[in-house]
């Protein structure tokens, strides 16, 4: 037996664990997604307008039958999400019996992009097309075409009211009733305007969270909808021949169902982003549909089970992220890769005296400029990046919201790394502190191979949740953070994305272990101190935002809140990030690995979960 026997046998053993983990955690998670096998859940392809194409997630319930039809609800996940996101209401809805057909928008997940740029408006992100099929097609004769619906959340609800308003239109053309019966509009009510809602021939279940971000764009400029005009105005294009009302009374129902004039408004006590994710919020639809279609399940609003499965696919994502620490491991025991192995350098000294103070202003200097240097990289990007910000069609930079997180992550690395020169220069050369520590030596050959080594674990990963996919038909995520089978495409937009990136990976694994490891430190507190000098900026950044909506009633940031809704995803990546900086550097002794498989793997998660206008 070698030496390195026991170790290896170590790795194989929590890499056997890490992947027993993930299997069972996914399986459980399948089993609350189809209702205990009660509920069919298939990913499907639908042909669109222009060569476009819509994928989606259909929700089958057992129950729905040729001779028991069922209705059916199309899901439309707002800007930046994909089916996977919004699959909590899908599966209520499927578990009370309703077929649920939940798309990922254009330019997002696995559709294609659309010739038009305003895609939600003119083409509801695809749910026009996705209803037209499931009114015409003789394939789902398990469905009720007398009951379609649509629901969305924030640009998935303009979605639906314009789904609305586009078949009323073709209703009132063809003197039939509306393909769609009801629509539920979750988180947006900018364009319930007297234009859009004169043709609307559906009924309308409308929710909005009461501290929205962007309540400020409304009339009343704030969330509360009992007297907001954009609440008023859908209520009353109902009740014609009623007195028009002054004032709503949240959650009461108006109109009649009968003749699709039923209305009602609710308004959660919630955050935008927060919204999809309320049991309260998810209760208020779930009693829409069963209003609306004449539902007895037997399950009451409040019996929900989506919360588990987001639980499980947590609890897999954790485990798919550990894995790599043991699977590194265990391949640097091969003989090709032992070569990239170093003793791990020597600890830097504990700064004193000045050498803390360079510290800790530089700690807190990297941190202001995360902070205020975002917004300003994010209203850059809209300069240099024309098309993707206008949402025209490019292969050059395609990612609207990407480009932005892009241009912060090269100013802050390149940011990191003249801190990382300022302070070796004004202390740590003076005071014991030689470039030996750092473990940035090394050889183009060792890059190669360190490379081919990220590569392998990189392929491990997405292999694993292609499996996992494939078989349970599950991912891995939680709530805002998802990590998502991709399609080929993703492959040349990484050769693109990941050299900038990679500036700000490499530039926090110098830091993380070149400049924030103390001799004499326990290492749950050097990593502890790093994940928190990596996201301390994004945070103070949510923290301004939310201090000053709670005070003022109004975000700091206006223009750009949608850019900061993103960082409810990325600043938890910024935090575990240092992490695995750690792991790596002390499986190898230099700081090349963790950036290279930590990029890979965290922009592949980026660029899979965002607005993308890849030319059709």
């Amino acid at each position: 037996m070698t030496k390195d026997a026991p170790k290896n046998i170590s790795s194989m053993r929590a890499l056997l664990f890490c992947v027993l983990t993930v299997l069972l955690a996914s399986f459980l998670a399948a089993l609350v997604q189809t209702s205990g096998g009660r509920v069919q859940v298939l990913g499907i392809k639908i042909p669109t307008q222009n060569g476009q194409w819509v994928s989606a997630d259909l929700f089958k319930p057992k129950s729905a039958t040729k001779k028991q039809p069922a209705p059916v609800v199309v899901v439309v996940p707002g800007f930046q999400r994909s089916k996977e996101s919004l699959s909590n209401i899908s599966l209520e809805l499927a578990r009370r019996g309703i077929v649920v057909i939940a798309i990922d928008p254009y330019a997002q997940g696995n559709s294609s992009s659309s010739m038009s740029k305003r895609a939600a408006t003119t083409e509801g992100y695809g749910m026009f097309a996705v209803i037209d099929y499931a009114y015409n097609t003789p394939n789902l004769n398990y469905i009720d075409k007398n009951r379609i619906g649509a629901t969305g959340h924030s640009a998935g609800g303009n979605a639906a009211i314009r789904g609305a308003n586009h078949f009323g239109k073709e209703a009132i053309k063809s003197g039939q009733p509306s393909k769609l019966n009801s629509v539920y509009i979750s988180g947006y009510v900018l364009t319930q305007t007297d234009r859009v809602l004169k043709n609307v021939r559906s009924n309308v279940g409308m929710s909005y969270a009461l501290y929205d971000e962007g309540a400020f764009r409304n009339e009343l400029r704030n969330g509360d909808m009992r007297q907001a005009p954009e609440a008023l105005r859908l209520v009353n294009s109902a009740l014609v021949q009623e007195e028009p009302l002054s004032e709503l009374e949240i959650g009461q129902y108006y109109g009649d169902k009968a003749d699709r004039t039923l209305r009602v408004v609710h308004n959660e006590k919630l955050l935008h982003p927060l919204q999809p994710y309320s049991f309260a919020a998810t209760a208020n639809q779930l009693e829409y549909f069963d209003k609306v279609f004449d539902l007895d399940s037997g399950l009451s609003s409040g019996d929900q089970i989506w919360h588990w499965k987001e639980l499980l696919t947590l609890i897999s994502s954790i485990a798919a992220f550990i894995a790599l620490v043991p699977l590194a491991s265990l391949l640097l025991s091969l003989p090709y890769f032992q070569p990239i192995v170093h003793p791990i350098p020597q600890a830097l000294p504990r700064p004193q005296g000045k050498g803390a103070l360079v510290f800790w202003s530089l700690f807190i200097f990297s941190a202001l400029v995360a902070c205020f240097s975002y917004i300003p990289m994010s209203e850059l990007s809209q300069q240099l990046f024309v098309a993707a910000s206008n949402r025209g069609q490019t292969w050059f930079f395609p990612q609207r919201m990407n480009n932005a997180v892009m241009l912060w992550a090269v100013l802050n690395g390149l940011v990191g790394f003249l801190l990382f020169y300022l302070s070796y220069q004004l202390y740590g050369k003076n005071h014991e502190i030689n470039p030996e520590m750092w473990g940035v030596k090394t050889s183009g050959r060792e890059l190669l191979k360190t490379m081919l080594l990220a590569l392998t674990i990189f392929s491990f990963f997405f292999l694993l949740l292609f499996t996992v996919y494939y078989v349970f038909h599950v991912d891995y995520r939680f709530v805002f953070f998802g990590a998502r089978v991709f399609q080929p495409p993703i492959f040349v937009l990484l050769l693109m994305y990941f050299p900038f990136f990679f500036i700000f990976f490499l530039a926090n694994s110098l830091r993380v272990n070149g400049s924030m490891r103390f001799a004499g430190d326990p290492e749950w507190k050097s990593m502890l101190l790093a994940g928190l000098a990596n996201s301390l900026g994004l945070l103070l950044i949510l923290v301004i935002q939310y201090a000053v909506l709670a005070w003022t009633g109004t975000v700091y940031w206006t223009d750009g809140w949608l850019y900061i809704n993103l960082l409810f995803a990325v600043a938890p990546i910024m935090f575990v990030l240092p992490y695995f900086n750690r792991y790596f550097f002390r499986l190898t002794g230099k700081i090349y690995l963790g950036p290279m498989v930590t990029c890979l793997i965290f922009v592949t998660i980026l660029l899979s979960n965002t607005v993308c206008y890849i030319p059709l």
